[in-house]
């Protein structure tokens, strides 16, 4: 008997359950063995929390926004932050060029829609990239010719004789089936299957078919992408942000890239805001923060390590990793670390104060560490929590929350360039590593108890 249909709607980090009497009730995944293995999946990398209850389905969204399919289950997840000029600021955030197919106000709060915006911005990136021509390599060929080119290969000389009119060669060709318009003419096929606009699937088949002429058809998956990233070059620079477009696609359709040489293809689109936010935030520092080196997910050595006698399974000291470290002459002057979760409605996870805790006494007495979140909210200050010594009481370290207006980061990433831009820009870099001693707006100081931070 199959389970009666039932639509999931749930903004980030909230949790939905079934209430009796009422949607929900008593609807389960069913016995289709596939459907529930998804489930169980999502559940365990952390992506959406899908689990059977006594009553039905408990769903707990994450950081991540989209819609999703398990069987008659439909799950949907909106952003928290309503009103954010979203497309904008994924432009800026992945290099990409200025979208022409859709208005910027064509995605608001309808996830479901987002993937079509992605892959109009792909077919655009992929039409100006064939138009050009392709990039190609030089690859090896080995063939018997009648005119012989590049060199003899005298071992298939000596193995085949001298009874045919042709010589075995060994030679050079310059070819379009390199690797990254293989990825490229993957994620156009990715595309055609997740396209929800008949026209965008059109259009991404036939720039499919007009690449398939010469480049081979490759499986997406972590294997090629570090390839890839390792045969990125001068020359294959404007492939960057079409490659940026197949990456979204395929980590967002899947929970493999990272774990595993498989894609897991979802039953849905589900993109992962947390990332899109540390991009944003990095490529901005990277910007306008010219007299800071800003290092992204650096290794915090010497800070752990096992005891070599105290060691018995042999396994790697922990690595502390924050998401940016700021410096400037050689010198730590910031650690940084982004949450997509607005710690201006919502309490401080443990998790996350614990971590930033250990960031902090990673460095000299009195230092601090920053969590940076985004916000709408205009009146959202600074709050810093005191690590203190649990004997003395002495102050030794500080966890910042920082607020980021994202309203006012989509502002500046969109004025062109201005006299008064880089000023601007460089305030707002320095609020977000630094904050400001007086004065309203990011980044304004308010000292705060933990148990104001709901700890």
């Amino acid at each position: 008997m199959s389970s009666p249909a039932l639509a999931v709607r749930l903004r980030e980090w909230e949790a939905w359950s079934p209430q009796r009497n009422r949607e929900g009730w008593g609807v389960f995944l069913g016995e289709d063995a596939e459907t529930r293995d998804v489930a169980r999946q999502l559940t365990e990398s952390g992506i959406l929390s899908v689990t059977e209850a006594r009553d039905g389905l408990a769903v707990e969204a994450t950081s991540y926004v989209g819609r999703i399919q398990l069987g008659a289950v439909s799950i949907t997840v909106w952003p928290k932050l309503q009103g954010l000029p979203l497309w904008q600021l994924m432009r800026f955030a992945f290099d990409l060029h200025s979208l022409r197919r859709f208005k910027q106000t064509g995605y608001e709060a309808e996830p479901e829609a987002f993937q079509d915006i992605v892959i109009a911005q792909l077919v655009d990136e992929a039409a100006q990239l064939i138009a050009r021509g392709l990039h190609r390599t030089y690859q090896l060929r080995s063939a018997a010719l009648s005119s012989p080119c590049g060199r003899l290969d005298f071992v298939a000389l000596v193995r085949v004789g001298q009874e045919a009119a042709t010589l075995p060669c060994r030679y050079h060709v310059r070819s379009e089936d390199c690797l990254v318009n293989q990825v490229l003419r993957a994620g156009l096929r990715l595309a055609t299957r997740l396209a929800t606009d008949a026209d965008l699937s059109v259009a991404c088949r036939r720039l499919d078919q007009q690449l398939g002429e010469a480049v081979s058809s490759i499986e997406l998956n972590r294997a090629a992408f570090a390839r890839l990233e390792a045969e990125q070059n001068r020359l294959t620079r404007a492939y960057g942000p079409a490659l940026e477009l197949v990456y979204l696609l395929a980590s967002s359709l899947g929970i493999g890239l990272e774990s595993s040489d498989e894609v897991i293809q979802l039953p849905g689109f589900l993109f992962d805001m947390n990332m899109f936010f540390q991009r944003l935030i990095l490529r901005f520092l990277h910007e306008y923060l010219p007299d800071y080196v800003v290092n992204d997910e650096q290794r915090l050595y010497g800070m752990m390590d096992y005891l070599p006698d105290f060691n018995p399974l042999g396994r790697r000291a922990p690595v502390l990793r924050p998401d940016f470290v700021i410096q400037r002459s050689s010198k730590v002057v910031a650690l940084l670390d982004t949450k997509y979760r607005d710690l201006w409605e919502r309490s401080l996870p443990r998790e996350m104060l614990y971590q930033l805790a250990i960031y902090a006494l990673s460095r000299e007495p009195g230092a601090s560490a920053v969590i940076l979140y985004p916000t709408l909210a205009g009146e959202a200050r600074e709050a810093r929590i005191d690590i203190r010594d649990p004997v003395l009481g002495t102050g030794r370290s500080t966890v910042i929350l920082r607020p980021v207006d994202m309203l006012e980061l989509s502002r500046l990433v969109a004025l062109g360039q201005p006299p008064q831009a880089a000023a601007e820009r460089l305030r707002f870099a320095e609020c977000l590593c630094f904050g400001r001693t007086s004065g309203g707006g990011v980044g304004q100081s308010a000292v705060y108890a933990s148990g104001h931070a709901g700890l």
